[in-house]
């Protein structure tokens, strides 16, 4: 039988035959195995010179029995339930305390750390404000983020998650620093998810004025940056450059302390996965103005292409936001905002309670066919459209050559499932195209298709939207989205019969749109068009005209995808893999145009070989493709593709119990818990 350390029975000299018999052979085991041996232990709490402890100890000695030890001869009167003992060599906590040193496999030469669990942390907010404040360091990454939330009154805390921050550039005089950190170590840490309020705030916010002024911070809007600040930041150039910054993610099954994470350390807060479930503007202050300044620093630093209209209209949805966050107060106005919303919720049950009734009425699909123009680029040719008759059936488009002929067979049937649609048009001068590409065996096809006005866009527009995610017209979401695309459309469009003002002293246009666009025009270009496209949302409120910012990001094209290098399996280059909330994206990098896309619904099975670092998908139709991750560590896209489809598994009802479980199942990998 093996003993711990090097003890073996037949080390021994020979014995009497007396103590040769099984009672006695059992007795020198027990002996051995209660042999006390010194175990160094290092207390935080007596200062970074003191010693390490030497406590003697047994290898059947439960972790609680050397914590008690530890305790005792520190001779220190104070409350040590947040400490723990770390492993240093093996960098893991010891949390299991009812387990025996030899079940850990803690030996003489280990190093432990008495410490506590919960230290500051330095916190970076999407709206560039630092929290100082105390976080768990012993528990895997997903729990600490929920108790960070539940502190900051954040709700749906699976949607974030912590990323290192990009270096900055050390500054030799940088007296600002400080006044930008706002200290919340003496906030207590919560248990209840959605906290009681005192003054239209959490109440462990209403202590102090300073905690008051964080809370302030938190749920209001923060003014816009000064155009030089915006120009020092750091913008990624290409797709390349946003696969750097996907690469900081931390692990969300291991703790901070296992990833290298030190007291103090700075660390984002971000919005990870861009799924936002039962948003509700009564109880997600915070969560809502956070998500708005992630998604305003999204379009100012250009990790989020856009139109220059579009551009006009999120500066002018900035300026108005800034300008109500300037007369809020946190509590205050809140009972329209909450009579708005509860009215807005009545419309949509009512809406779905009509939509039951109608059955009769939706059982047959409203049809959509017309003229529409049509181009398929090739080299070396030009923008060429050619008129067709269209028409649009279940996921596929059918075109003919005329009207008449549309009774016969199509020039071309394009199903349009698993494509990837995006808008291409310029209001001002009356473009309104569809860019498609559209699912082969060999990749992509790309196609263009344009329309004649406003009207037709959006229907067309709508329904490819619906036919790419493998929903057809019928779906109840179709004339929403109809809706919410001429909606935008006129909001781009200028307001020729409103008097608009050419200038504003309070407006800061340069610290509105991105540097592209401010080395583009002059500032006096620049105010009267967002002053124009102003005029269309300067009636709305605060909640609302944030929620038109975010549904407008949410619009764009290349919204919500992360960008990873890879190389597949097979392939001699390497190559960028988008991935979105619904789909895997596959882009050459030569051309930085789509190659092809996979959707998670058509997804059977997927692994990752952790010998040879290489992620394995199945899908539907026998396709299978493997890919090895250049940059970032492959458990990061793991998570990354495991996370999204938990999140797809979040009921529609309300509810603050998350089945932590199954998170780790689908994105923990071979070390999951």
């Amino acid at each position: 039988m093996d003993f711990p350390g090097d003890f073996r029975v037949a080390h021994y000299p020979t014995l009497p035959s007396s103590a040769r018999t099984p009672s006695g052979s059992a007795h020198i085991q027990t002996q051995e195995r209660m042999a006390a041996w010194d175990l160094s232990v290092t207390v935080e709490d007596l200062g970074p010179d003191a010693p390490p402890l030497k406590i003697s100890v047994t290898s059947d000695l439960h972790i609680g029995g050397v914590i008690l030890k530890v305790v005792e001869k520190t001779g220190l009167q104070q409350d040590w339930s947040d400490h723990a003992l770390w492993w240093e060599q093996k960098q893991q906590w010891l949390l299991k305390t009812s387990w025996t040193l030899d079940k850990c496999g803690v030996h003489a030469d280990a190093r432990l750390i008495f410490s506590t669990q919960h230290k500051p942390l330095r916190l970076g907010l999407p709206n560039g404000v630092i929290l100082r404040l105390r976080a768990s360091f012993s528990i895997p990454v997903f729990r600490t983020v929920q108790g960070i939330c539940r502190v900051l009154n954040i709700r749906h805390p699976e949607e974030l998650s912590l990323l290192r921050p990009v270096e900055e550039k050390k500054k030799k005089k940088d007296k600002n620093s400080a006044e930008d950190e706002y200290d919340l170590t003496n906030v207590p840490l919560t248990s209840v998810s959605v906290p009681a309020l005192y003054d239209g705030m959490p109440a462990h916010f209403a202590d102090s004025p300073k905690t008051e002024a964080a809370y302030k911070m938190l749920s209001l809007c923060q003014p816009s940056p000064s155009p030089e600040s915006l120009a020092k930041l750091y913008r990624p150039a290409s797709k390349v450059d946003k696969t750097h910054i996907h690469t900081r993610w931390l692990d969300s099954s291991r703790s901070l302390m296992q990833q290298g994470i030190q007291e103090n350390d700075k660390l984002w807060l971000r919005f990870k996965y861009y799924t936002f479930h039962d948003v509700e503007p009564k109880y997600d202050a915070v969560r809502l103005t956070q998500l708005y300044e992630q998604a305003r620093w999204a379009i100012l630093l250009e990790d989020n292409d856009c139109t220059e209209e579009e551009m006009m209209l999120f500066g002018a949805l900035q300026y108005h936001i800034g300008k109500l966050s300037l007369s809020q107060e946190v509590g205050s106005c809140q009972g329209m905002e909450d009579l708005e919303s509860a009215l807005k919720s009545l419309e949509v049950k009512m809406v779905g309670e009509n939509n039951s009734t109608d059955m009769l009425e939706n059982m047959t699909a409203p049809e959509l066919n017309d003229y529409l123009k049509i181009f398929r680029p090739r080299r070396l040719t030009l923008r060429d459209y050619k008129q067709y008759w269209f028409k649009f059936q279940d996921t596929s488009i059918f075109y003919y050559k005329s009207k008449e002929d549309s009774y016969g067979e199509p020039v071309q049937q394009m199903n349009l499932k698993g494509g990837e649609v995006t808008p291409d048009v310029n209001i001002a001068g009356q473009k309104f195209c569809i860019r498609l590409l559209i699912p082969v065996p060999e990749g992509m096809n790309e196609v263009y298709l344009r329309c004649e006005n406003e009207k037709q866009y959006a229907e067309w527009m709508a329904a490819c939207k619906l036919a790419s995610k493998g929903l057809t017209l019928l779906d109840s979401s179709y004339r929403t989205e109809v809706k919410n695309i001429q909606t935008f459309l006129s909001m781009q469009r200028s307001n020729s019969s409103a008097s608009t003002p050419q200038t504003d002293e309070s407006i800061n246009t340069q610290s509105l749109v991105s540097p592209r666009y401010n080395k583009k025009y002059k500032v006096k270009q620049l105010t009267p068009r967002i002053l124009e496209a102003y005029q269309n949302v300067a009636d709305l409120s605060l909640t609302a005209a944030i929620l038109k910012f975010l549904q407008i990001w949410q619009s764009l094209p290349d919204f919500g995808i992360s960008y990873f290098m890879v190389r597949f399996k097979g392939s001699r280059k390497d190559e960028v893999l988008g991935i979105a909330n619904n789909r895997l994206i596959r882009i050459d990098l030569g051309v930085g145009d789509v190659v092809k896309t996979w959707r998670y619904n058509n997804m059977r099975q997927w692994n990752v070989n952790w010998d040879i670092r290489q992620v394995a998908i199945e899908f539907d139709g026998n396709i299978n493709i493997a890919f090895g991750c250049t940059t970032a560590d492959c458990k990061i896209v793991h998570e990354y593709i495991g996370g999204y489809i938990f999140m797809s598994t979040r009921s529609r009802e309300p509810s603050d119990t998350l089945n932590e479980e199954l998170f780790h199942k689908l994105t923990g990998g071979h070390n999951a818990l």
